[in-house]
Formats: structure tokens, C-alpha cells, sequence
């Protein structure tokens, strides 16, 4: 079929059509379509027959993830074929609202009787797809963005085991074929064993890698994250772009990561096709990490969540009802608020305090207003933050300090680093040695009786738990929960229910309290518990917490 620059009466558009050409498709050569590229959009228009009903599709160049150029082993046919691959968001069969769905657009090319010609012209259109897709990525609402090296090559670390122990096959399914259609190569890794995941890139030349993925739950993630920071070379380790993509039964982080994208709502097989979408779009944000200090274990860091308490308790109690996967939380809340428990002890924080707020916002304001941009909330701050060499702050403050919670005055005294100099990772600046009171500028909390204390640096605390709102990847802030005993049962089911929507900020709870801080000390009393991170049961006892801005290195889409 004839294939030739576009007539300018053949743009109807607001930009000028780069190619023009008249394919069949590759099942059916009796099907010619007229089909037209321009910087954003690929337009693909029935011809013959005659066209009846919808026949013209206008696919986004931003949906794109993917294109290739090919010949069949067919010697006789001398046609090329040029596949395209786009994941838009589209209505969703059952249900309202909407979710990304995989539009493979497959046409021939046969133009010349020359198959070498055919092919540098399918070539010709796959190049200038693939171009002015990744174009796309580049500017999202006016802001630059950085992006994987092309091509990446990733080591994709799955682990069976996690959530309903479908993750296997949930690559197979969905994943294989994604990063395929985007031309990433990679390299699958099963987990055999706990730990497995924090041994291999502790070892690992990762000189050989652009990215590292993980497909699990966000224990798998939490383990790589410390074997990354556990390196000789943790400096330059710790850089390597992070990829999530939910296989386990909670999925905080993929959660978090496709909020921050600024999509709807999405659970189960439906995140999971975002997540791969993100990731193969490949673009980089930085997160921040949390160093946290136990009683004589070694040091951890934490990309998630620090809780005590009610959270935790569910936590891990809800794991004998892993085989429902998500649900198994919700069963676990309705067992733990049948028995109620108070958990004594003593927190301690370091507030980010206005003066805080606004050294590092006035940054974030620089950005946003290149970004044309009314407020610094939610995703689109993430999309600012790689225009710039050093992540923005997130101005918002919203602190519910408790009438009873006391700060310290300051004295002049310099507070001395932490006790832990020679562990691999960057230095603490905060901390106090944990036999020491807290120091001078910190609030302490007077209450002693909590039902929860839940410290967040991300927007999700599970596929459905939407716990931190106001959370970007690198806001330089831990987000803190408490909840002061004396909450009824029913109290503390609704502040859940709402949370599932992000809306227990506005439930006017009387024992919720919410502050950022930049670093936390808790010291349980009773001698047994349950003290989680990043979902994972650590050390019980006196610990404590600070943050590191921008530390890793996250791909959010």
C-alpha cells in the first residue's frame, strides 16, 4: 500500500503529522487503514472497507510503552510488520471508573516488492513511535523528567512464596509480555529463602544492572534496600533505581507508587498493570529512607512504615489469613478490635517545624512555579523533584500536637551523633545514644498509654489503606500516627474505614494525633510486643528513628 508524507488537509489536529501511511492489518489484508503519527498521538483511521461506525482511534503517545519493527520467517513474503503497544486508561467492564488496559495496534507493510525496503520502513516508524513516546516522559506538565538508560537492563527479583503465592504467575501473565513489548531486557531471580534477596545484591556486581525490580510484597524490597546499604560501596549501591510491583498481599509501596502517578484507585491484577506500565516508562524519583537504631541489633533502614501497636499486632497476626491476600488485613483489624489491647510506653520526636518547612519549600516553590502549579499536595510534587539536583520539601504542615505533649527548651549544648559511627550507611545527625534523654529541641509526649503509634514515608500503608495523604517519595518527613487509649472499638473501626479513602484526617477524632517529624524515639514498656518495620517484625524494645532525604532512588513512572 502507498505510503507517503502526510497532505496538510489530512491534519486535523493541532500538530503537524511527521508520518503518513496506508497499512493492512497483519490478519487481515483485505482491511486497509490510513494511520498518522505526530508528536503526541498516533492516529489510526479504517479505510476499506467502508468504514461504518467508530473507525478512527487516537492513541496517546504518553500510553505508549513500546514498538517494533519485524519480518516474518515467511521467505515468500517480502512484507514487513510494525507492532504497537499502548496501555490506556480505559472504562472499566464491571465496574465504575477506569483502569489500563493493554491496545496492541499490528499493521503490514508490503508497499515494495523489496522485503529489505519494507523492513527499513517499518523500522523508520518504529524508531520515530518509540522517539516521540519517550519524548513525552520527558515533560509532564511542563516539568523535566530523568529516565532509566535505554536499553535497561534489570534483575527482577520475584518471590513466590509472597501474598496467595501467585506471583510466578502473575509474571507470566502480565510482566513477561510488558517489559518485552518495551524492548527491556531482564534477568528473573527467584527467591528461595528468607534473606535470599539481601545476600545476592549485597555480592552483586551491580555494574551489570540499570535497575533492580522487585515483584513480592514489601518485605522482599525492605531486604534488598538493606543489602544495598550494607555495601562497602553503599554510596554508589544505594543510587540504583528501585522498581515495585505488587505480588504479595500487601503492596504499600506499588500502591503508593501508582497514587503518585495520579491514577485512580486500582487493586489486585489492575495495580499490577499500572505498576508494570510505570516501569516500563522507566522514569526516576528519589525517596527518602529511615535509619532506625534497636536495642543491640545492627542497624536498619526503612522505605515504608515504623509501627507499634495496634498496626502491628494486626500485622502480623493477620498472617495465618494469608491465603485470602489483601483481605487478610481486614480480617485481622476485626479480631484485634474484638480484644482491644492499650500499649504503655514513653515517644519522643523531633518536629519539622515551619521554619523547616519553609527553608526547604522555598525550593519546591521555584519548582512549582515553572510547573504552573497551585499547591505543593499530592503526585504532582513528585513530578517536580528530578528537575532539580536536590529534592523539594512538601510546604504543607498540618500538626495535631496533643494539648499534652511537652517541648523541651533548648539549651546550647550540641547534641552529639549517634552512638553507631562505624555502620555502613549514612550518619545519623540526630540521635542521641539510646541511654540518653532525648534531646533539648524534642517534644516529648506526656501520655504513656497508646493503642497505636504509626510513623508512614509513604502514601500507602496497604493496597486499601490509604494512611498518609499528604506523602510524596521525598518530602524529607516521617508522617506520625498516635492514638491515645481510651478510643472505643466503633471510634476506631470508623478512623479505618476512612482511611481506606485517605479521609481519618477529617474525622475530627479526638484521640488521632498527626505531626511530621524528622526523627522519633519509643520506648515500650512492657517487655514483650510487637514493634514492625516495613511490615517485617524487628528487635522489641527502645528505638529510634531519623530521616534521610532522597537517599534511594525509586521508578515512579
Amino acid at each position: 500500500m502507498d505510503q507517503r508524507r502526510a497532505e496538510p488537509e489530512r491534519n486535523t489536529g493541532t500538530d503537524p503529522v511527521s508520518l503518513y501511511g496506508e497499512f493492512t492489518l497483519t490478519g487481515n489484508r483485505k482491511v486497509r487503514y490510513a494511520v498518522s503519527l505526530t508528536e503526541r498521538d498516533l492516529t489510526v483511521q479504517r479505510l476499506t472497507p467502508t468504514p461504518v461506525g467508530r473507525n478512527k482511534v487516537v492513541l496517546s503517545l504518553k500510553d505508549c510503552v513500546g514498538c517494533r519493527a519485524y519480518r516474518e520467517n515467511d521467505n515468500a513474503d517480502p512484507a514487513a510488520y510494525l507492532s504497537a503497544y499502548f496501555y490506556p486508561l480505559r472504562r472499566r467492564w464491571m465496574s465504575s471508573g477506569v483502569s489500563r488496559q493493554r491496545v496492541e495496534h499490528c499493521f503490514r507493510l508490503a508497499a515494495l516488492q523489496d522485503p529489505r525496503a519494507n523492513l527499513e520502513e517499518a523500522d523508520k516508524w518504529a524508531r520515530a513511535v518509540r522517539e516521540r513516546a519517550a519524548r513525552q516522559q520527558y515533560l509532564r506538565d511542563g516539568v523535566s523528567m530523568s529516565e532509566l538508560s535505554r536499553p535497561c537492563r534489570m534483575m527482577l527479583l520475584v518471590n513466590p512464596q509472597s501474598g496467595k503465592g501467585q506471583a510466578l504467575t502473575l509474571y507470566n501473565n502480565h510482566i513477561q509480555r510488558m517489559l518485552n513489548e518495551a524492548g527491556v531486557p531482564h534477568t528473573l531471580v527467584i527467591t528461595e529463602r528468607q534473606n535470599h534477596a539481601r545476600e545476592l545484591v549485597k555480592e552483586a556486581d551491580l555494574s551489570q544492572w540499570d535497575a533492580l525490580v522487585i515483584m513480592s510484597g514489601d518485605g522482599l524490597l525492605f531486604e534488598v534496600i538493606n543489602g544495598l546499604l550494607d555495601r562497602p560501596d553503599w554510596e554508589e549501591a544505594i543510587r540504583t533505581p528501585l522498581g515495585i510491583l505488587p505480588g504479595g498481599s500487601g503492596n504499600a509501596l506499588a500502591a503508593s507508587v501508582h497514587h503518585y502517578s495520579g491514577a485512580a484507585s486500582a487493586f489486585s491484577e489492575e495495580l499490577l498493570v499500572s505498576c508494570g506500565f510505570l516501569l516500563c516508562k522507566g522514569l526516576v524519583s528519589r525517596m527518602d529512607l529511615v535509619s532506625i537504631h534497636l536495642p543491640s541489633s545492627p542497624r536498619l533502614f526503612s522505605f515504608l512504615s515504623l509501627a507499634w501497636g495496634f498496626v502491628a499486632d494486626v500485622d502480623i497476626e493477620s498472617e495465618k489469613y494469608r491465603h485470602v491476600g489483601a483481605a487478610r488485613f481486614t480480617v485481622g483489624t476485626l479480631v484485634r478490635l474484638a480484644s482491644l489491647r492499650v500499649y504503655k510506653g514513653k515517644l519522643a520526636y523531633l518536629p519539622a517545624t515551619e521554619e523547616y518547612n519553609r527553608d526547604e519549600g522555598l525550593r519546591n516553590n521555584v519548582t512549582l512555579h515553572c510547573n504552573n502549579q497551585a499547591s505543593s499536595i499530592g503526585p504532582a510534587s513528585v513530578l517536580c523533584q528530578l528537575s532539580r539536583d536536590s529534592p523539594c520539601e512538601n510546604t504543607f504542615h498540618n500538626s495535631c500536637h496533643s494539648n499534652n505533649s511537652l517541648k523541651v527548651r533548648r539549651n546550647e549544648s550540641t547534641p552529639s551523633r549517634s552512638a553507631n559511627k562505624s555502620l555502613s550507611g549514612p550518619p545519623d545527625s540526630l540521635l542521641l545514644p539510646l541511654d540518653q534523654p532525648p534531646p533539648a529541641d524534642w517534644v516529648v509526649v506526656q501520655e504513656e498509654d497508646f493503642v497505636l503509634m504509626l510513623a508512614m514515608y509513604q502514601s500507602h500503608l496497604a493496597e486499601d489503606l490509604f494512611a498518609a495523604p499528604g506523602a510524596i517519595p521525598d518530602d524529607g518527613v516521617i508522617h506520625l500516627f498516635y492514638v491515645r487509649a481510651g478510643i472505643s472499638r466503633t471510634a476506631l473501626l470508623k478512623l479505618f474505614l476512612a482511611m481506606e479513602k485517605g479521609a481519618h484526617l477529617a474525622t475530627n477524632c479526638q484521640h488521632l494525633v498527626y505531626t511530621k517529624v524528622r526523627a522519633l524515639r519509643l520506648e515500650p514498656y512492657s517487655p514483650k510486643g510487637i514493634i514492625t518495620v516495613d511490615g517485617e517484625v524487628v528487635e522489641y524494645g527502645p528505638l529510634q528513628a531519623e530521616v534521610h532525604r532522597g537517599l534511594a532512588r525509586l521508578i515512579t513512572g
